[in-house]
């Protein structure tokens, strides 16, 4: 019996395993990817997200955001976006590149009222995020759903490399219909 990381099919059920373990596991380092976009002015920008939902499936994943914060307006520029994952025990990287769908208003109002209380803390700050504060808790914090956004992230490619013995790196697209194809690390 071969490893997982031996065959395009390995790889592509352990991506998405990990990325499931990431949504159920709260210490998993899956959990919180990094999200990458472009801004308004064309600059890179990397945050931290929580991983809320992944479908391999329909090959999507979801996070949820402020509807006021500095990606939403990236994303109505450009609505993509690159998600990074390094999961240290299985010297697996997972980046991923997606197509994103803002979703906001009554939509979301059956997941905002499942969210717990403490969750929706980051939801509705004042003043939004990002903006300039005198000092570093001039804010406050106060659950609105009007804030609350979901990131839908339709997976177009995703490049896979485990860092065993031997490197192993894999690309799967939606064009090609997700069939692995062998990459030199």
């Amino acid at each position: 019996m071969s490893e997982w990381f031996e065959t395009t099919d390995g790889i592509w059920t352990k991506v998405w395993s990990t990325l499931g373990r990431g949504v159920a596991d709260a210490k998993h380092p899956a959990r919180r990817p990094t999200f990458a976009t472009v801004s308004p002015d064309g600059w890179p920008e990397a945050r931290t997200v929580v991983l809320r939902a992944a479908e391999p499936e329909t090959a999507m994943v979801t996070v949820h955001t402020d509807l006021y914060s500095d990606k939403i307006s990236s994303l109505r520029q450009t609505p993509r976006a690159a998600l990074h994952v390094w999961d240290a025990k299985q010297n697996l990287q997972i980046r991923v590149q997606a197509e994103v769908t803002i979703i906001s208003g009554g939509p979301t109002r059956a997941l905002w009222d499942s969210i717990p209380d403490h969750a929706q803390q980051s939801y509705g700050v004042t003043p939004p995020p990002g903006a300039a504060i005198d000092d570093a808790l001039a804010y406050a914090k106060q659950p609105d759903p009007a804030t609350f956004a979901v990131l839908e992230c339709k997976v177009m490619h995703i490049d896979a490399v485990h860092l065993g013995n031997d490197h192993r790196r894999v690309s799967f697209s939606r064009i090609g219909h997700w069939q692995g194809q062998w990459l030199s690390p």
